[in-house]
């Protein structure tokens, strides 16, 4: 028999065993591009669950440590891999709702409701990845009831591993890279850790080495740092105040949200139908917690003295301030809750990486930026922390990236307000969006014709491999450039200038119709280097197209590239 606290303890060795080995795991992604990479993004997922977890107590339930490992895990969701597994765990709560022991019956229901929702979740699922060994591992879960927990699990483990070891057959391009899948791989090594519980054994100790303090980017986003003229006194609000509000029956906290922005400042109150994160800074905590547990009961406290922390990094000196600079602007802004202005109709969300980027999409009419792309893949609650931002009836969100359109479609689902995710799968598919976007329009008309528009635009990329890998039968080395047209490799080489050129070039041909051609440039090009990148560009397609450069600024891509 399961308990809640065998439970709790399996679902927190899941996550430091996959925090352990998600290097191992992200070395398993197919292609060389730097990405989101599957073993972070499912750790990252996993991890969000484990604060909530360690504070339950030894006498909860199964349906109690269920109930609070996926509610964090899908507000935390980073990534198509990482949301698929909060769907998993999703599937257990909803089998052990009220349950406070689980059986191997029980046990092998929570698996197969996880994968028929994490399967709902997909609208063309592939076989050969994640799906596939959840799946197949769940089938041989329901043929094993009439053995204990223990025997359960392990039989199940033993056809997930099958199935994995079979993805290289069901997937050519695994076979081709020699390689398993990534995410059937993640999910195996959260079940091993798990696994080590069931069978008596303690919690996988976390092998994560601690980091050296970083400085609270919420602290920079707020102007703790913002210049020498600052005093503690200009510190208003003085405590940062943070707390999970497990809400009661029936119960709404549009009234608790109004509460805390009348009494502090910078509320942000991410909800879903249990529980609602809540933040907000003010000079009197008390208050703020005798309020919310009028709706519910409160666990994970933390309430910070903003004065004691200005006069602590003061004395740390400037050098400190850069670092919060820095890590603040890599982060993204912080975003206030807005409730909803019935006059303004529609807003925008969009994800990005790179200043320049950001004030693109400002200018296009986005109202709220997400910090993200390729390495850095948002969470569901930092998406849905921007949505909420928007004072709008709906909200379009332009995900641009294929790996963060299902964490958008999750923060669809938790929103107090309209949500329209417009699948784009790049930044200059998102800014092509935002262009054909018609006021006089409906949503439902808008959806259409900006995604019409978006997918007529083909995007290249020119990146760097960030480990060895081949292309069409030809090694390709680790640091060497590569070019990509909508996703997939057309060439490789050392030097980004020429790389550059003929991709656009290429793209140009194949698109015969093409009018314009924007070059966008990356953190690590030159002025100058942009400025001959964009001038041999049109030389090399001639004048029958525009060709206009933009300073983006993102990180991993030397250039983008949008030929429409």
């Amino acid at each position: 028999m399961v308990t809640g606290k065998i439970l709790r303890d399996a679902i927190l060795s899941g996550a430091n065993n996959i925090a352990n080995q998600r290097t191992r795991v992200d070395e398993l992604n197919v292609f060389p591009v730097p990405d989101g990479d599957t073993g972070t993004n499912m750790s990252m997922t996993v991890g969000a669950a484990r604060r909530e977890l360690e504070a339950l107590p030894d006498s909860c339930t199964v349906g109690e440590a269920s109930k609070t490992a996926a509610s964090a895990m899908l507000r935390g969701a980073r990534g198509n891999s990482g949301v698929i597994t909060s769907l998993l765990f999703r599937g257990f709560s909803k089998a052990l709702k009220g349950k406070t022991t689980a059986t191997a019956a029980d046990l092998a229901a929570a698996l197969q409701m996880g994968v028929e929702a994490a399967y709902k979740a997909v609208m063309k699922p592939t076989e050969g990845t994640i799906l596939t060994v959840t799946r197949l591992a769940a089938e041989k879960a329901a043929a094993c009831t009439d053995m204990d927990e223990q025997g359960l699990w392990a039989e199940m483990m033993a056809a997930g591993q099958a199935a994995l070891e079979d993805t290289p057959n069901q997937l050519p391009v695994l076979k081709k890279a020699g390689v398993v899948d990534a995410g059937g791989q993640g999910i195996m090594v959260v079940f091993e850790g798990m696994k080590q519980v069931f069978d008596g054994g303690e919690i996988v100790a976390s092998a994560e080495v601690t980091a050296k303090p970083k400085v609270s980017s919420d602290a920079a986003g707020k102007g703790v740092f913002a210049d020498d003229l600052m005093k503690v006194e200009d510190i208003k609000n003085g405590y940062c105040t943070q707390f999970l509000l497990h809400k009661n029956e029936d119960a709404s906290v549009t009234r608790l949200r109004a509460f805390l922005e009348s009494n502090g400042d910078s509320v942000v109150v991410i909800e879903d139908e249990d529980v609602a994160n809540c933040h907000v800074h003010t000079s009197d905590p008390g208050m703020m917690l005798s309020e919310a547990i009028k709706y519910g009961y409160l666990t994970d406290f933390k309430i910070e003295n903003m004065h004691e922390q200005f006069l602590a990094r003061q004395k740390q000196g400037k050098g400190l301030e850069k670092q919060a600079a820095a890590e603040e602007k890599s982060a993204g802004e912080a975003f206030t809750y807005a409730a909803v202005d019935p006059e303004r109709e529609f807003g925008f969300v969009a994800v990005a990486a790179g200043e320049g980027l950001r004030t693109v999409l400002g200018d296009l009419g986005v109202d709220a930026v997400v910090s993200g792309g390729q390495t850095m893949n948002p969470a569901t609650e930092d998406i849905l922390a921007a949505v909420q931002s928007v004072p709008a009836k709906t909200v379009f969100v332009l995900p641009n990236n294929k790996n963060i359109i299902m964490a958008a479609e999750q923060a669809q689902k938790l929103a107090d307000r309209q949500v329209m995710v417009l699948p784009t799968r790049t930044v200059p598919q998102g800014m092509t969006a935002m262009l054909n976007f018609d006021p006089e329009a409906s949503a439902e008309d808008n959806a259409v014709n900006m995604m019409s528009a978006a997918d007529r635009v083909s995007t290249g990329l020119v990146t760097y491999a960030a480990r060895d890998s081949e292309f069409d039968g030809k090694p390709i080395r680790k640091g060497e450039i590569m070019a990509l047209e909508n996703g997939k490799i057309v060439a490789t080489g050392n030097d980004i200038l020429k790389a550059t050129y003929r991709l656009a070039r290429q793209m140009k041909a194949k698109k015969k119709d093409a009018q314009f051609i924007t070059v966008i440039s990356g953190c690590d090009v030159s002025e100058e280097d942009a400025e001959k990148a964009t001038a041999m560009v049109q030389a090399k397609c001639g004048k029958d197209v525009e060709v206009s450069h933009i300073t983006g600024g993102q990180p991993v891509y030397y250039y983008m590239i949008s030929v429409e």
